[in-house]
């Protein structure tokens, strides 16, 4: 194909692309696009945040290979995945190769010997689109034994398609639909889990930190009991003993101390924002 022809085609394919923006067609036809200008394997869209699990948003992984790469990933190697630890260290929109990354030291590391070794993939090149509020979205390329590594060339054409592939991403990121599914409501529904699990962590013990928390979750006695495996007066001490250390006398006093100490949330940074809410300062 002349450069003429390639040219051409990826500005016909793009044009698809934004005209996808928006809707489930979009991350396909991009992928398309972008295969069509070099040979490409297992393509996969990941959604990433630092306080947050990753999130595959879209793949053309064949059914054999998703438990190697992706339920695997999922079980904790993603932490160690260069890629990973680029997104959620203040990274630049552009494109990334595995060999550069990891500065050519890929087999040496846990990540390489504990899980992407058994991935069947020989190369990966990764384009990072920067959000807004701390999400990364990666749009990662696998490359199979059969295409071999990236070459120079290769890199050099991602290079060229980095700008408009990100601004592009971000555009999408940016339409309503996809921004409360995949930004909005999974940020708000992981604050309210770290504000049950921590709120009362530095003042209650552990057994009573755990009576809390599912009295948050609007679990009764009997029920609270079950799930604990203790007793029901065991529960009901416990819960005397929360109403003392925190001073309220019914649980309309807990749930309103509850929502008011929601407000120190990011302060506390992952502990107990009750005690940030309860500090002279704050108060």
């Amino acid at each position: 194909m002349t450069v003429l022809n390639q040219l051409s085609k990826w500005n016909r394919d793009l044009s698809r692309a934004i005209a996808a923006l928006g809707t489930d067609e979009f991350f396909p036809t991009l992928i398309e696009a972008i295969g069509g200008q070099v040979a490409i394997d297992y393509p996969q869209v990941w959604l990433y945040h630092r306080d947050l699990p990753p999130r595959v948003l879209y793949h053309e992984i064949p059914r054999h290979a998703v438990p190697s790469q992706i339920d695997d990933y999922l079980e904790g190697p993603y932490r160690e995945d260069p890629f990973y630890r680029t997104s959620v260290q203040q990274p630049r929109s552009r494109i990334y190769l595995l060999s550069r990354v990891t500065m050519g030291k890929l087999e040496q590391s846990n990540y390489y010997q504990n899980y992407y070794a058994d991935t069947g993939t020989v190369d990966e090149a990764v384009y990072i689109s920067k959000l807004h509020g701390g999400n990364v979205i990666n749009l990662s390329m696998m490359r199979l034994p059969r295409n071999g590594r990236f070459t120079d060339e290769d890199y050099e054409t991602l290079y060229l398609l980095a700008d408009p592939v990100s601004e592009l991403i971000k555009s999408h990121s940016e339409h309503n639909d996809f921004a409360v599914t995949n930004l909005i409501q999974p940020g708000i529904n992981h604050q309210i889990d770290l504000a049950f699990r921590t709120f009362g962590a530095s003042i209650l013990s552990p057994r009573e930190k755990d009576v809390l928390e599912l009295m948050l979750r609007g679990y009764g006695t009997d029920t609270s009991a079950k799930r604990l495996d203790i007793a029901v007066e065991t529960v009901r001490r416990h819960r005397k003993s929360i109403y003392r250390k925190l001073d309220v006398s019914s649980q309309i006093d807990l749930f309103s101390l509850f929502l008011n100490s929601m407000c120190c949330l990011g302060e506390a940074a992952g502990q107990d924002p009750l005690s940030i809410y309860m500090s002279p300062v704050s108060r």
